[in-house]
């Protein structure tokens, strides 16, 4: 067996918006050693991030060759799992060792994350896995549940969190500067939770509400609702008007993704009155974000109002609100998704527009110059 785990070797990885190419990583070689720990650091923007996908598999490179344990992680076979049974339970003593530690330093609650595409959220859909992990929803939820059974054994009196991806529908192509369209998919199309498999652009609520009844067996009641993923069908996720770099314009008006995420949260609500749920996707209302947050929990359709995107550019949002002052609107997000934009391209996230901390770094020009190379066509 080899002494390295990983081997990079001349990677490359460049961001092409159309006009504006962003070189990430040029020529990167790296060698870790079993047993060897390595920080990689380095200025903001200078391709920390983008290294880590890459090694990781999240992202793809343009060139060079990445090895994992003598795998070259970009030639593995059709039927090579990303993750084998054996690796996510060593995944689950991960968790449960975070969650003891996090106890430890005084924290109330863990977030275990089923959104967004992160691991939790990747097994909701995993209908075609075999093994422990894939096929059935018992299945599919039972990375959340020996999570949960651990936290419960190793670190009592802490509480369970679950942010959620209610729904999904199919992915969407890549576009920047054009109107966003579905990638082809199947029909039936069985990879969307909350999803109508023959009609996979439709909601079905049938498998969120079993998931919310499981949760709440476990002991769970702090639940954040959202929906679909940034990465692959962001305009039903975080409605904007505006796209990231690497996205596509909005299908729809995005005041009708808000009410999508609004309706689906206020009719889970209304199945689980027990259940403390925060609802997501308010950022674009701006300025009436504060009198729909209102009657959606008047109307007890949710118990709480989420805050993302807009607390980058107005952290005092919810203290002004609460006091009775007047909105501050040169502070209000207006999802110019600028915040987004530069992660995307190896830099550090903020609101570039508003936030004169953001606005005054070196970054801020990069960002601007990638947004002009940007052709926006309808």
């Amino acid at each position: 067996m080899s002494d390295l785990v990983i081997k990079a070797l001349d990677v490359h990885k460049t961001y092409d918006t159309g006009k504006v190419k962003v070189y990430a990583l040029r020529g990167v070689d790296l060698q870790v050693k079993r047993g060897e720990m390595v920080a990689i650091m380095g200025p903001s923007g200078c391709g920390k991030t983008t290294l880590l996908n890459c090694l990781s598999g999240l992202d793809s490179t343009d060139a060079g060759e990445i090895r994992i344990e003598d795998m070259d992680l970009h030639k593995l076979p059709d039927d090579q799992p990303v993750l084998t049974d054996d690796e996510i339970r060593v995944l689950i003593d991960d968790f449960v060792r975070a969650a003891v530690r996090a106890r430890k330093l005084g924290y109330h609650f863990v977030d275990v994350k089923h959104c967004h595409g992160y691991l939790g959220h990747e097994f909701l859909s995993a209908v075609d896995r075999p093994g422990s992990f894939g096929g059935s929803l018992e299945n599919r939820t039972r990375f959340l549940r020996e999570i949960v059974a651990g936290i419960h054994s190793e670190a009592p009196g802490l509480r369970v969190g679950v942010r959620v991806s209610i729904f999904d529908i199919p992915p969407y192509a890549t576009s920047p500067g054009v109107t966003g369209t579905p990638m082809a998919h199947p029909t039936p199309y069985r990879y969307a939770f909350g999803g109508s498999p023959d009609r996979p652009f439709e909601i079905d609520l049938a498998e969120p509400v079993r998931f919310l009844e499981m949760l709440g067996s476990l002991g769970i009641r702090l639940i954040c609702t959202s929906a679909g993923s940034p990465y692959y069908n962001p305009h039903i996720q975080r409605p904007a008007l505006f796209p990231p770099s690497d996205g596509y314009l909005p299908p729809e008006d995005p005041l009708v993704g808000v009410a999508r995420q609004i309706a689906a949260t206020g009719e889970l609500k209304a199945k689980f009155p027990d259940l403390a749920i925060t609802g997501s996707a308010y950022s674009y209302l701006q300025e009436y974000l504060p009198n729909v947050g209102q009657a959606v929990v008047r109307e007890g359709k949710a118990d709480f109002i989420g805050l993302g995107r807009v607390v980058l550019s107005y952290p005092e949002l919810p203290a002004d609100v609460l006091a009775g002052r007047p909105l501050q609107r040169k502070l209000i997000c207006r999802t110019f998704s600028d915040c987004t934009t530069a992660p995307r391209n190896g830099m550090v996230s903020g609101c570039y527009p508003l936030d004169d901390f953001y606005g005054d770094r070196p970054e801020a020009a990069k960002v601007k110059t990638i947004k002009s190379g940007l052709r926006h066509t309808s």
